[in-house]
């Protein structure tokens, strides 16, 4: 099986909780759809643009996170 090298799993992480979390809210934005018909569609094109933009954040983010999550706990 093909596999990321460790010191690139932060990058790893940072995709998958992008595209969990993206998936969520994006699925929940698009309830409204279910009725008309078009909630895939819908749940694709908010999918793929949150998960574009989100993806730099998290990977920015989760270090500092991370960090912050160590301190504020024992």
């Amino acid at each position: 099986m093909w596999k990321i090298p460790k010191q690139y799993s932060h990058f790893a992480f940072g995709a998958i909780q992008a595209g969990i979390t993206c998936a969520v809210a994006s699925a929940i934005a698009s309830m409204q759809f279910v009725a008309e018909g078009t909630f895939v569609s819908h749940w694709v094109r908010a999918y793929l643009s949150s998960w574009a933009a989100m993806l730099p954040v998290v990977i920015v983010a989760a270090p500092f996170i991370h960090w912050l999550a160590k301190r504020i706990t024992r």
